[in-house]
């Protein structure tokens, strides 16, 4: 390419970089106030990480929106990642909180069977419906103040919920709590993806680890608490309301945060004739630097800059990798809501204490935290992530087998394996993140795979029950349960291959 000549206005320079390609900066004289104006702007949008499979960032995934977004980000650090922890931790007290207390809040406000059988679907079928609104309200308010309403929702449920003098206005709160646990579930690899789209792995991890932290304190904790307070199970459920107020305050200097700080960085870079382009660009997760130079190199007309807009808003329901993910998320949470819901059950009818099934179905829930942290950490650092869908398939196997051979002998075992083997979610909600190049495809990625996969486990805790009911032992359930495993490993490995979602749609 030859020379630019010297003469060139330096104030046209921004607006060339930002809707034509830039000249290489071997071409251009050093020194010169045009060439520092505009190395200031590619330095702060070039990559960081490369977006290459294996790399610790997403697999496909392009690195660039971290680049201008880090002088603002910082700002907002604090506040990001204490949210994500704390929203994390509220995104399950609700359910399992009720599921230690069903049977006194069934007699208080006098529940047929049939209708707490009910209750137990409730949860799925509200991440179903309700989750599937969560990337319409991203666009309109922003991520975090979507998430930020979602933990409002859960204290104002989780407030209201001991106050129901009736089945109806339970359900009614329950189902406001359950509304902001599900547009927060499909939103937060979203935040994830913008705040720290090269840090995908660590921060899953990390809010998966909070989530089963939560989930495991609740189920063990709730009975205590609600003994201590006088055994009352309005109080036992409503102490939980505290936990979900601490989660709102977060993200209350986000609220104002609707472009996760970039087009601040874009006005900050350039000036108003980058603020247009650059905030659209980094909205969908793409770098005006690496759109420029693919112009520059291949020299393809203006036109090719509308591809970021196109593969921002990927139309997944063509893509047979995501159905494959909506398919392994709803198996794995199938047999997560059996395992919450009916393995205590299934260990006090073997003969083991109430005490002993309830701490065993907190080591269950517990062994989510140290590899909730891991396998999001070690998905993204790998090409495929069949072999660890796999192990935690293997994993879910030998604990059902052994649930139906011995549930007793071995049930500390059991119980470990079948820990392991729900730590399936983490790796689903990783995947989410590293399935779709823009922030735009994880939204629409994420509220369809949780919203499928939410809708195929609803049938799952019924079926387990009338299993039981009719054949009078836990073998059929528990064989259920085992076979769930192989259809999760099969969809599991085809949601795992190494490619997006944009390439698909």
């Amino acid at each position: 390419m030859p020379d630019e000549p010297k003469t060139l206005d330096p104030a046209a320079r921004p607006a060339a970089t930002a809707g034509d390609s830039p000249a290489p900066d071997r071409d251009r004289p050093a020194g010169t106030a045009p060439r520092d104006t505009e190395a200031t702007t590619v330095t702060q949008a070039t990559p960081t990480t490369p977006a290459t499979p294996g790399a610790s960032a997403a697999p496909g995934t392009p690195a660039a929106p971290a680049a201008p977004a880090v002088p603002v980000h910082r700002r907002f650090l604090v506040p990001v990642v204490l949210g994500l922890v704390l929203a994390a931790l509220n995104l399950r007290p609700a359910i399992t909180s009720l599921g230690a207390l069903l049977e006194e809040v069934s007699e208080g406000l006098h529940m047929s069977g049939s209708v707490a059988g009910v209750l137990t679907s409730v949860p799925p079928l509200c991440f179903a419906v309700f989750g599937i609104t969560a990337p319409r309200l991203a666009r309109r308010f922003g991520p975090a103040a979507v998430v930020c309403a979602g933990m409002a929702a859960i204290f104002a449920g989780l407030v209201l919920r001991p106050l129901a003098g009736g089945t109806a206005a339970f359900l009614a709160a329950s189902a406001l709590a359950l509304m902001g646990i599900a547009v927060s579930n499909v939103l937060m690899p979203v935040i994830v993806k913008r705040y720290f789209p090269d840090r995908v792995g660590t921060m899953t991890g990390l809010y998966s680890m909070a989530l089963a932290l939560g989930t495991s304190v609740a189920a063990a904790a709730t009975v205590p608490m609600t003994d201590a307070l006088g055994g009352d199970w309005r109080l036992g459920l409503g102490v939980w309301a505290v936990l979900a107020a601490l989660a709102v305050l977060p993200w209350l200097p986000l609220l104002r945060d609707r472009d996760g700080g970039r087009a601040g960085a874009s006005r900050t870079d350039n000036g108003a004739s980058h603020t247009g382009v650059g905030a659209s660009r980094t909205d969908t997760g793409a770098s005006r630097t690496e759109v420029g130079s693919s112009r520059t190199d291949t020299g393809a007309p203006r036109t090719e800059a509308k591809a970021p807009a196109q593969a921002a808003a990927p139309r997944v329901t063509r893509s047979r990798t995501a159905w494959a993910l909506g398919a392994f998320f709803g198996l794995q949470a199938t047999g997560a809501y059996i395992t919450m819901g009916w393995m205590p059950q299934i260990f006090r009818d073997a003969g083991v204490p109430a005490s002993t099934a309830g701490v065993l179905l907190a080591v269950t829930m517990v062994m989510g935290v140290p590899l909730a942290f891991v396998i999001p950490r070690l998905a993204t650092r790998m090409k495929t992530q069949g072999p660890i869908v796999v192990a935690l398939a293997l994993c879910g196997l030998g604990g059902s087998t052994g649930l139906f051979l011995a549930p007793a002998a071995g049930a500390w075992v059991w119980a470990v394996l079948l820990g392991v083997s729900n730590c399936a979610f983490p790796l689903a909600l990783t995947m989410i993140g590293l399935r779709s190049r823009t922030g735009a495809g994880v939204v629409r990625l994420s509220a369809f795979a949780q919203s499928v996969g939410y809708l195929i486990s609803i049938p799952g805790p019924l079926l387990v029950g009338v299993l039981y009911q009719h054949s009078g032992g836990w073998g059929l359930p528990i064989a259920l349960m085992g076979g769930l495993m192989v259809p999760q490993m099969i969809v599991g490995i085809l949601a795992g291959r190494d490619r997006t979602v944009e390439d698909e749609c």
